[in-house]
Order: C-alpha cells, then structure tokens, then sequence
C-alpha cells in the first residue's frame, strides 16, 4: 500500500476509535447526573472538524512558505506562554495556569509550543545541513531555545509537556545526524532534569513514590489502581463496547488521560493491542516517508513527527498500564481532543504532505 494511504488510513482509523471512545467514556458518572452526556463528546467533535482542517491545510502547504513563517512562529509562541502565566489571562485549573479562553473554548499555549519548536527546529538543522556533526552546530540555537521553552512550560507547571518538547529536541538532533557523544550526554541531562522536576514537587513526589509502591492507593494512586482495576474488567474480550463502569465516577479523567483503560475494559485485551499496533504502524511508516523524502526539512519534521506520536502513545500506554508513573501524557488522536488534536493532526498532515511528494 503507498505510505499516503497508509497515512490516510491509520490516522483516520484512529480519530474514529477517539469518537467513538469518547463518546463511551463520557456517557457515565456526573455528566448524566448533570445532564451533560453531550458536552464532551461535542467538544471533542469541534476540535476534530478544526484539526481536519489543520490536517488539510498540513498535507498542501508548501515547505518553503512555512519555513519561512518558523521564526515569526516561534516570537508568537514565546509570547503567549508568558501570557498564559498572567493572572487574569491564563486560567487556573487543578493548580496550573496552562490555558487561555478563546471565544469560549481554551487553547493550550504549550501543545502548540511543541509543535512550533518541531518546525523551527527542523528549519534550523536543515539550514546546518552536515555541518551539524560537529556538536556546536546541531546544538546551537536549538537546545538553548528549547530550554527557555522549558522553563515557561515548568512555570505553569507542565511537566508532562516538558517531557514531549524533549522529546521532540532530541528526535530532531538524532535525525539530523548530530553525534552520538553529545546526544548521549543530552538524553541523560534531560533524564536527571526530569527526575529532579518530579521529585521538587509534592504532587508529582506523590506519583513517583505510589509507582514505586510507597504511596497512598486512595490518593495520589488513585487513578492508577482504578485503571488497572478496569483493565482487569475488560480481560481478553471485554465487557463490550458502552458497558464498562469505570466511567461513573469510578476512573478520574476517562475520557482524557487514561481513555486506554476505558478502551482495555470495553474492548479487552485485543482492543488495546489493535489500537497499538496502529501506532506502530503509524511509527513505521512516518520513518519510511523520512527516510525516503529528499526534502531535509520534511524528512525531519516527517521523522520527528513520527517518533513524538509514538512515544507519547507509549507514555501514556506506559502508565495507565503501571509501567511508568503517571505523567498527563493523552493518547494521540484518541484523548478527548483540544489543542493537542489540532496540533497532532497538522503534524499528520505534514507527514501525509511528504508522502505525496515520494517519487
């Protein structure tokens, strides 16, 4: 099958599996008690129509005409993390100021963040082109750029954002060839930095200590014992599709972060494992395009992309599962949606756009 309609395919598979898990995981609990069965589900629905569109607009979109807007991008998205952390301008829930109300709808100033610094970043090492096997060409301006990212994101606090937008840094300079050396080096400061984050903080010490099987199961474990809990409901089969109980009440943000326990419980085993195997699939195919593409900016943006959506994918997987603690990572494509769908889905588009340039 050509990679386009491998691309076309996957992600349509998988924003299908989003509504309809969405919709599932959000008919339960307080939403009936409130009349509000609907509102996510909608939500949800808005936000894909947009990142259809972003979709669009990624897979037509010239590569030199964006390149070109990277900077001015880049300017806008420091501006409005500082503007997210004003009082009276960035919202405050669950004790982190991470959103801005837009014409009644909130935007996440640090998911888009992610994705200008992806194509800011992409821009700047193909400009390098081999010059970045030598260290100081691949790290500068991208890594200090990407630190004072990182600082306004840990201002909010965000850490889970954090971790993607170090993800993304580091997937860009594996792809564009930096040395092995100083990457190694960069991948174990970003490891130490993430442990110290976690560990400074009350609620996220919290984490880490219950996945190490020192915490409190009825508080900061929570979430995780009640997602396990449903993954052991689902089995092999599931309970089928509309039928599980964690979604009233019993699982916090089930239609958000741990909609894969949702999706182990009413579609078993075979259910997590196919909706898996899509994103592995989705990994594979991104790597192909990139390798394939003669374009240096798509191939990394193309590469990057692909390695960003799997590993969240995994993140998320990771600890809804026990693996790893939990960290806020969504499920590309399948999370209720808001600005991560929209920035996903261009993202997508781009990698879609490299796939109808192969030759």
């Amino acid at each position: 099958m050509p990679p386009l309609h491998l691309v076309l395919g996957v992600t349509g598979v998988l924003l299908l599996v989003g509504v309809v898990m969405v919709l599932s995981a959000s008919a339960g609990g307080r939403t009936v008690a409130d009349g509000m069965v609907l509102t996510v589900f909608v939500r949800h629905i808005i936000f894909l129509v947009v990142g259809i569109a972003a979709f669009g607009l990624g897979m037509v979109v010239r590569p030199s005409w964006l390149r070109a807007w990277t900077p001015i991008l880049l300017i806008a998205c420091v501006a409005a993390l500082i503007a997210v952390l004003v009082p009276g301008i960035g919202e405050v829930r669950g004790g982190a100021r991470r959103w801005i109300s837009v014409g009644g709808f909130t935007v996440q100033p640090g998911e888009a963040a992610k994705v200008i610094v992806l194509l800011w970043g992409a821009h700047v090492l193909a400009l390098r082109g081999r010059t970045v096997r030598l260290a100081r060409y691949a790290v500068l301006p991208l890594v200090p750029v990407g630190l004072l990212i990182a600082a306004l994101l840990m201002m909010q606090p965000a850490l889970s954002t954090t971790v993607a937008l170090g993800v993304i840094v580091l997937a860009l300079l594996y792809f564009a060839g930096t040395p092995l050396g100083p990457l190694a080096a960069m991948c174990g400061g970003a490891v130490a930095g993430a442990a110290v984050l976690g560990l400074t903080s009350g609620y996220r010490r919290d984490r880490i200590t219950t996945f190490l099987g020192a915490g409190d199961e009825l508080g900061a474990g929570y979430q995780s014992r009640q997602a396990l809990l449903s993954l052991a409901d689902g089995g092999v089969f599931g309970t089928g599709l509309g039928q599980g109980r964690a979604k009233w009440d019993y699982l916090p943000n089930a239609a958000n972060d741990f909609i894969f326990a949702v999706i182990g419980e009413e579609l078993g085993l075979l259910g997590g494992l196919l909706v898996l195997s899509l994103y592995a699939l989705l990994g594979w195919v991104g790597l192909r395009i990139a390798a394939r593409t003669k374009d240096p900016f798509l191939r990394l943006t193309t590469a990057a992309t692909a390695t960003w959506v799997v590993v969240q994918a995994a993140m998320n997987v990771g600890y809804v599962v026990g693996l790893l603690p939990v960290t806020g990572q969504q499920l590309p494509l399948v999370s209720a949606g808001g600005t991560a769908l929209v920035s996903t889905l261009f993202l997508l588009g781009l990698m879609a756009n490299a796939a109808r340039r192969l030759r």
